[in-house]
């Protein structure tokens, strides 16, 4: 009787064991297609661009850079932007699907399941730049990939070299200047609600949710923005709290 326990002992720990084995081995197989799937967009992004340009002649910076999204947006209309931060992992398509705006958050570019996901723009949100705060969601994926890389924000010494985010949109390309890291609750009385904030009525609303941002801030950047001035919100799980979340505002540079 106690052998037959004994091996039956054995022969659960060795279920258990290869399933264990089985979903290691499925993570590291995903993670690597989710970055391999990327570094390809970004190639075939790149690419698109030189052709246009030989194809077009030469033509101003922005121009090109546009017409760098073109070929991506003919292989999934659902494309936005392009984001990316200089010195960074951060350097990926933005998807925007108001009528089902969490898709993204369990798809890939390809929209086959994918706990990776995509980069994506909250549904009350314009990406062609109507409203005054344009929310990006991504996923918190460990060793810097996807929006984990944010989290590098945590340390001011990081900011003081990575100031500034890019993000394009299909029609025009746009710097953002960070003027608030911090670190807040989701969707309890607790947190500050910053991914209720889309589009101000009034000049006040805008002012005070600036204020609260640079309030919780991790540290002074020394920059602010006025009524007027566009913002972008990049929001990510923060794993110190329950539902906690990292939030990164930055606004759009004028010339």
């Amino acid at each position: 009787m106690k052998k037959k326990i004994y091996a039956a002992g054995i022969g659960f720990c060795a279920l258990m064991l290869s399933v264990s084995l089985f979903c290691i081995i499925r993570h590291y197989v995903e993670g690597k297609r989710h970055t391999d799937d990327f570094t390809r967009l970004a190639e075939l992004v790149e690419q698109a661009g030189e052709s246009k340009e030989q194809e077009h002649g030469p033509q101003e910076e922005e121009n090109i850079r546009l017409l760098h999204y073109q070929e991506l947006a003919e292989q999934n209309s659902d494309l936005a932007g392009w984001i990316s931060i200089e010195g960074t992992t951060v350097d990926y398509p933005v998807m925007y699907t108001p009528e089902s705006p969490d898709f993204y958050l369990k798809h890939n570019f390809e929209k086959e399941k994918s706990d990776y996901g995509v980069p994506y723009i909250a549904e009350d949100c314009d990406p062609l730049g109507n409203g005054d705060n344009l929310i990006v969601y991504g996923h918190h994926i460990k060793g810097g990939r996807m929006f984990g890389a944010l989290m590098d924000y945590t340390k001011k010494e990081f900011y003081e070299s990575h100031k500034t985010i890019r993000f394009d949109t299909l029609e025009e390309t746009a710097e953002y200047e960070i003027i608030a890291v911090f670190k807040t609750t989701a969707y309890d009385d607790i947190g500050f609600p910053y991914y209720l904030f889309t589009n101000a009525h009034k000049e006040e609303e805008f002012t005070a949710y600036v204020e609260m941002c640079r309030e919780l801030s991790l540290y002074d950047t020394g920059e602010t923005a006025v009524y007027g001035d566009r913002l972008l919100t990049l929001s990510t799980c923060e794993y110190s709290a329950v539902n906690g979340r990292l939030v990164v505002v930055a606004k759009k540079v004028t010339e």
